[in-house]
């Protein structure tokens, strides 16, 4: 029996000195794998770093338009619409009025160097308000008569020319009622977009339970976006607006200086006939 336990002793005692003895290979080798499996781990964090510095903007117009609903596409879309059709009213309203001063020159130069008034018509351009007021002042001294005829001649000729350049002066006003229009309300548009959005942004705030600063500043500020397109559409509309009004004052000036030498030549011709 005591031999038996002897040699068991013995055996495990072999066993514990072989074990020992094969430790430190192994754990040399675990070393050399950990190693191994933690460069291609660094190389993998090395060449996944580059492109973790490259982070797309989450925020911004398209992923204001991405997430936003119907009512503030429908802010986005009336906006862009205020905002072309100021600027093609403006870019119009420049190239009609510098069109009106080059006809202004030419009325200057050719009308008053002919015979008669209807020579000088026809020495204005197709088109010109100056050849349409000619044509008005000539067209109401000869339909004074019938129950016209009671009216005083000066008076149905300042009647005429004045009504004319009133229909020239409405058509250089064309336009600028949707400049008004546009620069006193684009900014209430964008502000409804922008209260829309915080209310959307606040509503999903909270069904998330969450309020980090990621959270918050993200959706807030694409509902603050919507103000700022309001004010870039409504600041040029309203300088366009200013700018034109001053222009057209110009241009009609030179319209009623006309008309009033239309008028007075008018007057002395129908003395001569008389």
């Amino acid at each position: 029996m005591l031999q038996k336990l002897r040699s068991f002793v013995l055996a495990v005692f072999a066993a514990f000195i072989v074990s020992a003895s094969l430790a430190p290979l192994d754990l040399g080798s675990a070393f050399a794998q950990s190693t191994d499996a933690a460069a291609p781990a660094s190389a993998v964090v090395n060449q996944t770093a580059p492109s973790a510095a490259k982070v797309d903007n989450p925020y911004g117009l398209s992923a204001l338009w991405a997430g936003s609903d119907f009512v503030a596409k429908s802010v986005l879309v009336i906006m862009v619409v205020m905002s072309m059709g100021s600027w093609y009213i403006i870019i119009t309203k420049i190239i009609e009025q510098a069109k009106m001063n080059k006809q202004a020159r030419e009325a200057t130069d050719n009308f008053w160097k002919t015979g008669s008034i209807e020579q000088g018509a026809q020495a204005l351009a197709e088109g010109s308000p100056y050849r349409y007021i000619a044509s008005a002042g000539l067209e109401a001294t000869k339909k004074h008569d019938g129950l016209l005829g009671q009216v005083d001649f000066n008076t149905w000729v300042t009647m005429s020319i004045q009504r004319a350049m009133e229909r020239v002066q409405s058509r250089m006003q064309d336009g600028l009622a949707f400049l008004a229009t546009v620069g006193s309300t684009a900014p209430f548009v964008g502000l409804f977009g922008t209260v829309w959005g915080i209310y959307h942004a606040l509503t999903a705030i909270g069904v998330a339970g969450q309020a980090s600063i990621d959270k918050v500043a993200g959706p807030v500020g694409e509902a603050l976006i919507m103000t700022a397109i309001g004010l870039a559409v409504a600041v040029p509309a309203v300088l366009g607006y200013n700018w034109l009004v001053r222009r057209n004052k110009g241009v009609m000036d030179e319209v009623r200086s006309f008309g009033n030498d239309l008028h007075a030549v008018l007057l002395a011709q129908a003395a001569k006939k008389s």
